[in-house]
């Protein structure tokens, strides 16, 4: 089942994403502005941020160098993003920031940029075991495309919402059968069910982050195993997708994983002109990755991440892995690493650079450098790229700067503890969270120099990011804004957390 669907509107939809092709309004590179207003900033998902005057070290007990602070649920995965004035997080209800909204939902909260005052909540009503674990919310970071935000939801659904939410006093789109709409809920455009519309099965998590690219969205749909890690129940599913961004019609599915996914599916796709050919990466739950025409869904070419003889076995106990990072383009190239479950068995991994120029299976001959085994564990965790040198960490929390063209390492830094989101590089620092609940900052370059290591009190799941001069960091339970000296106390009222 990999087709697009053919009708006289899907191809006046085909023919304005061609026009938009041609005009050059299929994006590339980072967004104009200081925004950040999507997973890694800009499609092709590299987290590099050009603001400059990011401190390196703040004290959230003391409140130095904190703007403001946020609460935020129980537990937080997707985000930040910045974009419009507004920040974005998604999470669970475990804030119950909504009086009459009690127990356990997905939520995506939308903040004042400026105070950090909550302006609306997006709020998603929990499905059962395996499609939607519980306390685990929304985990997909929204993609913020002028006053409409898309992501998706912890019930499978592919979510187009309105930056402005309910407080605008209007119930925009076709969808007006939002269960919550006070002035401070979230206001649906449309929504797609991926699970009752198109029959997939998540499993424990639907994850993707979208990218956007002209009309088209894409997304994984994160069609996976059954409770008891058996069989793929939907192996005719979709995994891969792309959407109208104005109607939430289905422009093309593909479902190439089939009956080999091998787990869940959680990457996000990443999107970029190769060698002039424009394409959407994705990183598959078969420990495929795979790079398809944007308009039509057409295969280009795809890359196995696994050596001949690897097994696989649930809780990753086994040696084959599957691709839980986003990938990365830079300069023709895909790079990606493989993974398992964040919670599995650690244990050797891979990271890869692909020629992205070749066609068809480009296992040998897109294969530009590899690390792995001992010298690299399994990630989940994108790459970040700048001046030549690529920052890699795994999931035991082990942050590695290469060389990008050669794979050559310069150098290999112990965060002392696990890692689930991925690096970025700003203001000539990289830096990165952990599960203890610190976040490291080192010097960017070729010699490995830390300088900070802030405590966040408590784990830090998601990827920092800077846009307008501050610094977005959220941890399992908070936001912080980060900014340099002079500016403003803790704006939202709300006592930075004192203990673990």
């Amino acid at each position: 089942m990999n087709k697009r669907p053919c009708s006289a509107a899907m191809a006046g939809i085909l023919a304005a994403a061609a026009a938009a092709f041609s005009s050059g309004q299929f994006q590339t590179t980072r967004p104009a502005g200081n925004d950040w207003p999507m997973l890694g900033g800009s499609p092709d998902r590299n987290a590099v941020s050009a603001e400059k005057g990011i401190p390196h070290e703040w004290d959230i007990k003391a409140k130095k160098n904190v703007k403001w602070v946020a609460p935020l649920g129980t537990y937080a995965y997707g985000g930040p993003v910045v974009a419009g004035g507004r920040v974005y997080v998604s999470t669970n209800n475990g804030g119950e920031f909504r009086p009459g909204i009690k127990g356990d939902k997905g939520c995506l909260l939308c903040f004042d940029e400026r105070s950090g005052k909550l302006l609306w909540q997006a709020t998603h009503d929990k499905l059962d075991k395996p499609y939607d674990w519980p306390e685990q919310g929304v985990a997909s970071t929204p993609f913020v495309d002028g006053e409409r935000l898309y992501y998706v939801s912890n019930r499978g659904e592919l979510v187009c919402a309105d930056a402005r939410g309910f407080g605008d006093g209007e119930n925009d789109g076709p969808f007006k059968a939002e269960k919550y709409k006070d002035r401070l809920d979230g206001d649906f455009i449309w929504i797609l069910d991926m699970i009752g519309q198109l029959g997939v099965i998540p499993h424990a998590l639907a994850a993707s982050s979208p990218v956007l690219a002209g009309e088209l969205i894409f997304v994984c749909t994160s069609n996976g195993v059954d409770e008891n890690y058996e069989k793929v129940p939907a192996p005719q599913a979709p995994s891969f997708m792309a959407v109208n961004k104005k109607t939430g019609r289905v422009v093309w599915k593909r479902n190439d994983p089939g009956k080999n996914i091998l787990h869940g599916q959680w990457s996000s796709p990443a999107y970029g002109t190769i060698g002039n050919q424009p394409q959407v990466i994705f990183g598959g739950g078969d420990g495929w990755c795979y790079g398809f025409e944007p308009l039509t869904g057409e295969p280009l070419w795809k890359f196995d991440i696994n050596p001949k003889g690897t097994v696989w076995k649930p809780e990753g106990a086994g040696t084959k892995l599957f691709i839980v990072a986003t990938p990365v383009i830079c300069d023709n190239k895909v790079f990606v690493g493989g993974g398992v479950d964040p919670a599995s068995a650690p244990g050797d991994g891979h990271l890869y650079a692909i020629d992205a120029t070749k066609r068809g299976d480009v296992t040998q001959t897109g294969r530009l450098w590899h690390v792995g085994g001992e010298d690299f564990g399994r990630t989940v965790s994108s790459v970040a790229i700048a001046d030549g040198l690529l920052y890699a960490v795994d999931l035991d929390g082990f942050l590695s700067c290469f060389d990008v063209h050669t794979g050559k390492r310069y150098w290999r830094y112990d965060v002392q503890a696990g890692v689930w989101g991925s690096p970025c590089v700003v203001d000539g620092k990289v830096m990165l969270g952990s599960t203890d609940g610190e976040l490291v900052v080192l010097q960017h370059g070729r010699t490995l120099k830390e300088l900070a290591r802030n405590d966040m009190r408590h784990a830090v799941y998601t990827t920092p990011v800077a846009a307008n001069g501050v610094l977005y960091v959220a941890t399992r339970r908070f936001l912080y804004a980060i900014h340099g000296p002079g500016e403003g106390p803790n704006a939202t009222g709300v006592a930075a957390p004192g203990g673990k």
